[in-house]
Formats: C-alpha cells, sequence, structure tokens
C-alpha cells in the first residue's frame, strides 16, 4: 500500500461490531495492518515534513476510531480470553503484550514499543496512546477492572524473591532505594541522589519491591518513605523527599505510560493505601490482604508525584523549611490521582489553587495542616519519626486505616478513576504545550551544564 492509497484506506468504515470477538478481530487487525503499511511508506518519525506528520496523525486517528469500537463490545471477552476466565493473574506489562500477540493491531507489539523507547518524546509514533486505550476499556468494565486491580496488589516476584534474605537480616539495597527494618518499622529511604529523588522507571520498581517487602515481613508493623541525601549542587547532602517525574527522562522518551505512569498507580501507591493481596479466595478484604500503617518524612520538599504520596498516608511530618507543591499547570500532565484525593484533604477551592494555580504550601502556612501532621525543626525528625512509629504500632491501627480508605476510596471509585485517567495522561503526555515546555527545560539545563564546564 502506497501513501496515494491513504484516502482510499482512509474512506474504510471503522471494523462493524458483531457481536463474534474473532470475526471483529480479524477485522481490525487487517484495517491496522494497513495503516501500519502507510506508516511504514512514509519517512520516519525524526524526518517527517509537517504534512507527513498530519498524515501519520490522521492514520493514527483512525485506527484508534476502529480499536475503540472493538473495546467498546470485547474489552470484557478480550480480557477474559487473556485471563483464562480470569482464573490466571496476569500484571500489566504482560497484559498489554499478551493482547499484542493475540489480537493483532489492538496494542502495540513488544518490538514496536522497543523501536518506540529508542526515540525522544516528540519523535515517537505515540503508540503509548494505545495502550492506554486498552487499559482504560479494561478498568471501565467492573468485572474485568476489578480482576486487574487485585492482580496488581499482589506482591511482584521480586520481592518474593529477596523476601528471605530480609526476613533474615532486616536489609534490602536495591538500585534506587534502600529498605531497613529498625525495630517495628521498615525505613524505605529513595536513592535518586543524582535527580533529586525524582520518579523515573528505576525508582518506580524498587519502590514496587520494597513496599512489598515491608508488608511481607511480619517483624514490621508501620512503613516509614523518607527521601535520602542527593548530589544537586543547589541541595548537595541534604535530604529531598522527591522532585517529582523526571523531565528530562521524560523529553527523552525515558518515562513509560504502562511501567510508570498506570504502573505505578496500580502497583505501590495502591499497595500504600489498600494493603498487599496475599489470599485470591473470596472472602472479606482483611482476611485475603496485608496493611500496615505509613509515615512520610518529607524534607526539603515534596513536589508532585512525591505530593501525591503524601494523600495516601497515615501520618506526614514535614521539617519546618519543606514545602510541597503539584504543578500539574506547569508541567502540563495530570498529576497521577492527586485530583481524585487531594480535594478530600484540603478542600475543593484549595485544591483548585494547587492543581489548577500551581499554588505551592509551605510547611508553615496554615494550610500545611490539611496535608501533613507535624511541621518540626529538621534536627527534630528523627524523633519524631520514633513517636509516630509508636503511635502508630497499636494493634487497631491496622484495621481502622483499612475501614478509613474503603470509606474515602472505594476500589470501583478508583477503578473508574483511573480508566479516565489512563486516557487523558497518555494524550496529555504526547500534547504540544507538554512537549515544547519539557525540551524548553532541557535545553535550558544543557545550556546551564555548558556554562558550568566553561567556567575555571
Amino acid at each position: 500500500m502506497t501513501t496515494e492509497a491513504f484516502p482510499r484506506w482512509g474512506t474504510i468504515a471503522p471494523t462493524a461490531v458483531h457481536g463474534d470477538v474473532e470475526q471483529d478481530a480479524r477485522r481490525l487487525a487487517g484495517l491496522v495492518a494497513g495503516g501500519e503499511r502507510l506508516l511504514a511508506a512514509l519517512p520516519s518519525c525524526p524526518d517527517r515534513a509537517p504534512h507527513d506528520r498530519e498524515r501519520a496523525a490522521a492514520i493514527h486517528e483512525r485506527a484508534r476510531r476502529v480499536r475503540r469500537a472493538f473495546l467498546a463490545r470485547h474489552a470484557e471477552s478480550v480480557y477474559g480470553l487473556l485471563t483464562d476466565g480470569l482464573t490466571r493473574p496476569v500484571r500489566l506489562p504482560e497484559l498489554v503484550y499478551e493482547a499484542a500477540e493475540h489480537f493483532p493491531g489492538l496494542v502495540p507489539t513488544r518490538a514496536q514499543m522497543d523501536a518506540e523507547r529508542e526515540l525522544v518524546q516528540a519523535d515517537k509514533e505515540g503508540r503509548e496512546i494505545d495502550q492506554a486505550l486498552f487499559c482504560g476499556a479494561v478498568l471501565r468494565s467492573p468485572t474485568a477492572g476489578h480482576h486487574l486491580v487485585e492482580t496488581m496488589l499482589r506482591p511482584t516476584p521480586r520481592a518474593i524473591g529477596l523476601l528471605d534474605a530480609f526476613r533474615a537480616n532486616g536489609r534490602a539495597e536495591l538500585e534506587t532505594v534502600h529498605v531497613e527494618r529498625r525495630g517495628a518499622a521498615a525505613h524505605v529511604e529513595f536513592r535518586n541522589a543524582g535527580r533529586l529523588n525524582a520518579e523515573d522507571d528505576r525508582l518506580i520498581a524498587d519502590l514496587d519491591t520494597a513496599v512489598d517487602l515491608a508488608l511481607l515481613d511480619d517483624a514490621v508493623k508501620v512503613g516509614v518513605l523518607r527521601g535520602g541525601t542527593v548530589d544537586h549542587p543547589k541541595y548537595r547532602g541534604r535530604r529531598v523527599f522527591s522532585a517529582g517525574v523526571n523531565l528530562t527522562d521524560l523529553r527523552n522518551g525515558g518515562i513509560s505510560f504502562v511501567e510508570f505512569l498506570l504502573g505505578r498507580e496500580l502497583g505501590y501507591i495502591s499497595k500504600l493505601l489498600r494493603g498487599l493481596l496475599t489470599d485470591p479466595a473470596p472472602g472479606a478484604w482483611t482476611e485475603r490482604a496485608v496493611g500496615k500503617p505509613w509515615i512520610g518524612a518529607v524534607d526539603t520538599f515534596a513536589i508532585g508525584g512525591g505530593m501525591q504520596l503524601l494523600l495516601v498516608l497515615d501520618h506526614v511530618i514535614a521539617e519546618e523549611n519543606a514545602f510541597v507543591s503539584l504543578p500539574a499547570a506547569e508541567e502540563g500532565i495530570v498529576p497521577g490521582l492527586g485530583n481524585l484525593r487531594l480535594t478530600r484533604l484540603t478542600g475543593a477551592r484549595l485544591a483548585r489553587q494547587v492543581v489548577l494555580g500551581g499554588r505551592r504550601i509551605a510547611a508553615t502556612d496554615p494550610e500545611a495542616r490539611l496535608v501533613c501532621d507535624e511541621v518540626v525543626p529538621a534536627d527534630r525528625m528523627g524523633a519524631a519519626i520514633d513517636r509516630a512509629v509508636r503511635a502508630l504500632s497499636a494493634p487497631a491501627v491496622a484495621a481502622n486505616r483499612h475501614m478509613l480508605a474503603l470509606a474515602e476510596e472505594p476500589l470501583d471509585l478508583f477503578r473508574t478513576y483511573l480508566a479516565e485517567f489512563a486516557v487523558a495522561q497518555s494524550a496529555r503526555t504526547y500534547a504540544p504545550d507538554v512537549l515544547a515546555k519539557v525540551e524548553r527545560r532541557w535545553q535550558d539545563g544543557e545550556r546551564r551544564r555548558a556554562d558550568g564546564r566553561s567556567r575555571p
């Protein structure tokens, strides 16, 4: 198929859905394959002229209309086939690639995604948007979505492999996270030092493992999240909680949709709030899962994803010079599940000031009490953490925090919000304004680094 065939291909009606998943899947595969041949006839993404980019965008949009029509009818059937009738737990990354294998054209293949990862964000085809359409459709289904949420609340294989050693010596040294059991508490420390403890794919994977270890170790009663010391010239030697998503990685195409943007919400953040599913058998959640109280210790700042974490924790301590913010308006993306959770802590007006207006809340501001439980001098942070650990180690705390979470954020509310978030966030990460902002930031950083090297 040549580029001259584009008008004819573009007039093909979207896949008709007849109720037969196999027949509709064949039609989907044929139409998407035709679009892929048209894309292949265009120059590669980085070399496309504006009119070629417009044509590629039209091809992708046509294919997405077909995918949406197919998923609107068959999402539950597809998920059922991929999970052997909901009897097999398939984690999200594996799920999207198994869908690509069993339903060609529905989501990108592993080879297509590997090719995307070689490109900066602005030069990608945007195939993660197609992954998001699939994930959103699965999550919108009460049956499939519930099963996927519970699957992602299970311990990771990596944590299971490290558990015996952690139970024996109380330590786990991961690439970007250190976990250490001290008394009744598991201290989870972010150690992405060269990046102000910013979130990237490595840190998200390590945190998923670290939270699992803390929840699976019976000797641990309370978890503590804290940022380690960093190497940034402005903050060298100081603890920093988190700088949020690594925008350089986002610009360079290194922030994944499935593993990071959606996986963090379904993975370790959901486990912090709901606990770890250890028994798949039906029954009360308290019989099937293990949950523990969590403390957040905020040094210097908690920006973006760092602040989002505070919204699911049970006790937050901030040092008096710290601040928190959700700079969604500045970055141009959706701040995780901050829009869902912030309002219930701060009220609607302040939540809008933070999310839409970029308002920064200093630890000493009166409004900080809506997000933080204690504000202390930096040299008293350790003592405040110890006091909180003792208070939250009481036997009834775990049961009551579970009931609070159940009342505040029922699983179906989480699931339906996340279905919409998946589609909205994937589109925002490819929006022209976001691409322009991260490019400007990256170029500014390159200039600053060049200036530093040129100085004696």
